[in-house]
């Protein structure tokens, strides 16, 4: 079975063809940089690599980039669409409905699209990716696999907020919980790798997006995001936590619509407000040439990580080990080394030396007195979504 996997965030799309169940990646690419000038088209197969500079100023015609790419005469891997068997899409936000990976209709894509109020930076994304697809590809099958569903686990004590019990139930309002696919895969790597199911484990997820979660056991028990992608740490755009106070006087005092405030937390802040820049690689440029603004942004980053590895060890009375995942968790050591500083009062302690590594496997790099393994985890949402719709389309 050729299966397509299609994973668009908030400002890039990765994508893989994958044969199942052997798991062979026939080819892989990234478009990055969405909506800006310099958005970029990777792309590897057959042993070569291929980029180019686009611009790209939305998800669609970043998907018809790929679409492009899988058939070119010289680098593509498709002489024909319908060699693809089953496209297969990561979709941020399932809402109350799904918890498990499923075949798209049109009930499911317009439920994909309702939830995107909850999701604006990604389901609409979600849901372009799927038409897309559809139109593309006509005789493939459509799965969705949703990043909400690995945190159904979750605790009605973590999920539910302290808010009128019949209102959050009509409304089906609590924590859903995102980057599940991500979370998911780097914990079962890591659980494996350490020998020991009976666990407890912080996964890091870095990116553009950010989030943690508490891992006991294989299974998700508290984690960063709630109802909606947008709060606990801070992200390229977005951001994360902060006091409602804030959201009511900007509306009340200032006058600012609730349009215009979910576009300055989701599109405007974060990283980006701090700094001008939502790349960290550009942040952390910034501040090794002392630019005090990329400075802070690192400091109130990582200061972020640190109070949520706290409240994640008192809430699972302990850790075995930290991840660090994606983007920028598996490639900013900078990030890493000033999460980790000045932690070992709770047992983590970071090899410098072991923390400058870089490797495509699982790396560790804590000091070998350190109580809490620090590990590296490349994560693999592609192959995680390939397996899950395999299993779907064999059930």
């Amino acid at each position: 079975m050729l299966i397509l996997i299609i994973n668009s965030g908030s400002s890039s799309i990765k994508f893989q063809v994958i044969e199942m169940p052997s798991e062979e990646i026939i080819c892989k690419g990234l478009v990055e940089r969405i909506g800006f000038k310099n958005a970029a088209l990777h792309f590897e197969s057959k042993g070569k690599a291929h980029s180019e500079v686009q611009a790209l100023s939305n998800h669609e015609e970043g998907l018809s980039a790929i679409t492009n790419m899988l058939m070119h005469d010289e680098m593509g891997v498709l002489k024909h669409p319908d060699e693809i068997d089953v496209v297969a899409h990561r979709v941020v936000h399932g809402g109350n409905r799904f918890d498990q990976p499923t075949r798209i209709d049109e009930n499911v894509l317009a439920e994909i699209e309702r939830l995107g109020s909850l999701a604006p930076l990604h389901n609409p994304a979600n849901a372009i990716g799927i038409k897309v697809a559809t139109d593309s590809f006509e005789s493939a099958d459509q799965v969705a696999v949703f990043d909400t569903a690995f945190h159904q686990t979750l605790p009605e004590r973590a999920y539910r907020y302290a808010m009128p019990k019949t209102l959050a139930d009509e409304y089906h309002i609590r924590v859903y919980g995102f980057h599940g696919t991500s979370h998911k895969y780097v914990s079962e790597q890591a659980i494996a790798y350490l020998k020991k199911p009976a666990s407890k484990i912080i996964s890091i997820h870095l990116g553009n997006g950010c989030s943690m979660t508490a891992i006991k056991d294989g299974k998700s028990m508290d984690h960063s995001l709630g109802f909606g992608p947008s709060n606990g740490l801070i992200m390229g755009t977005r951001s994360g936590d902060i006091d409602q106070s804030v959201v009511f006087y900007l509306m009340d005092s200032l006058g600012m619509s609730s349009e215009e405030v979910n576009r300055l937390l989701q599109k405007q802040s974060g990283l980006l407000g701090l700094t001008g820049y939502s790349d960290l690689r550009e942040i952390q440029k910034g501040a090794e040439e002392g630019d005090k603004d990329c400075r802070l942004a690192l400091a109130m980053t990582s200061y972020r990580i640190k109070k949520f590895i706290g409240s994640y060890i008192a809430a699972l009375n302990g850790v075995d080990a930290l991840i660090f995942t994606a983007g920028i968790g598996e490639n900013s050591s900078v990030l890493r080394a000033m999460v980790c500083e000045h932690m070992d009062a709770l047992g983590i302690q970071i090899d410098v030396q072991k923390n400058r590594q870089r490797t495509a496997s699982i790396l560790e790099i804590q000091k070998d007195d350190s109580e809490v393994k620090i590990l590296v985890i490349p994560t693999d949402e592609e192959l995680e979504i390939a397996k899950q719709s395999y299993l779907c389309m064999s059930r």
